[in-house]
């Protein structure tokens, strides 16, 4: 057994896993949770327009690194890895945070690709279904990306096929288009039409005719999935492989859209970080569901776990 920790940093938030790892190979590894964190740093905030990260988004993503490095020493932490995407990959300054990150948490966080990026969250989604629901087509909407990855589970453990990560996320989509809240119709269409446009990038490298089941991962899913169900506030063990209809995600949606910033604060399950970009992510998420309803996907399975399973994993 190893105890091991993963840390992703990604454009919205920054998010800690540290697990017990057992197992020896691709197909008998198990994971056992024994810390899970998240903290909107919003590291993201204005990257699409100035091509720098700001110093304050820096400092935030500081401050929680140092935390999690806390957390760290005091679970015994035997091997880590961190692991950086969208907003970092695009900024001008991305030296200034790496040596801000190997001050803090003591090694070199990773830029890695999307392709990368893909390929850990399929790993991390797909470990708690069965190998006969496949193939999957596991959907990480991010911050400032969004990553489409296909794959099956095989006896020799999870195999992909296709994956393309492409820049659309809650973020980089309520920045680019939705300036008023709520935001106009107008708005929405274009938000809509430039979700569409750039995702149909990840639809042609990603063939869909084969796919059986539809995964989920990330803060947008997970938060329209309790929306959906209803809940007062947000569960983890509900949420876990709950099944998200159309009609539920549409309705739910519909009704993001429509609520003036202070309304969707006081929703139970929304996580404060989430507020602003939230109806973004929705959009991205609707226009995903076009393209899988096509393919015969009428629901959405929502997974907790996620990149940073598969982070832990890659440790091993």
């Amino acid at each position: 057994m190893a105890r091991v920790a993963a840390v992703d940093c990604g454009t919205n938030s920054i998010h800690l896993l540290v697990a017990d790892v057992t197992g020896s190979g691709p197909t008998d590894l198990a994971l056992r949770d024994v810390h899970r964190e998240m903290r909107v740093v919003r590291l993201g905030q204005g990257v699409d327009a100035t091509g720098v990260l700001a110093p304050e988004a820096i400092e935030r993503t500081r401050a929680a690194l140092a935390d999690y490095t806390a957390v760290m020493r005091r679970k015994g932490v035997e091997r880590v890895r961190m692991v950086a995407t969208s907003a970092t990959r695009d900024a001008a300054n991305r030296d200034d945070f790496f040596a801000m990150t190997r001050e803090v948490l003591g090694v070199e966080a990773e830029v890695i690709s999307g392709d990368e990026e893909a390929r850990l969250s399929f790993d991390g989604a797909v470990g708690d279904l069965e190998p006969d629901d496949g193939p999957f087509v596991v959907v990480d909407v991010g911050g400032g990306s969004t990553e489409v990855v296909l794959g099956e589970l095989t006896p020799s453990g999870p195999v992909v096929h296709a994956a393309r990560s492409v820049d659309v996320g809650c973020v980089r989509l309520t920045e680019r288009c939705l300036p008023d809240d709520p935001p106009t119709a107008e708005q929405v269409a274009k938000a809509r039409a430039v979700a569409a446009e750039i995702l149909a990038d990840a639809f042609a490298a990603v063939p869909m005719q084969d796919v059986r089941t539809w995964v989920g991962v990330s803060g947008t899913v997970t938060t329209l999935s309790a929306l959906a169900l209803g809940l007062p506030d947000y569960d983890a063990d509900a949420v876990h492989l709950s099944r998200l209809s159309l009609p539920d995600l549409h309705r739910v949606t519909a009704e993001l859209l429509a609520m003036p910033r202070d309304r969707r604060a006081a929703l139970g399950p929304m996580h404060a970080g989430r507020v602003d970009v939230i109806g973004g992510g929705a959009l991205v998420v609707e226009e995903l569901a076009r393209e899988f309803a096509r393919a015969g996907c009428t629901e959405l399975v929502v997974s907790e776990h996620d990149i940073l399973d598969g982070i832990a994993r890659s440790l091993v």
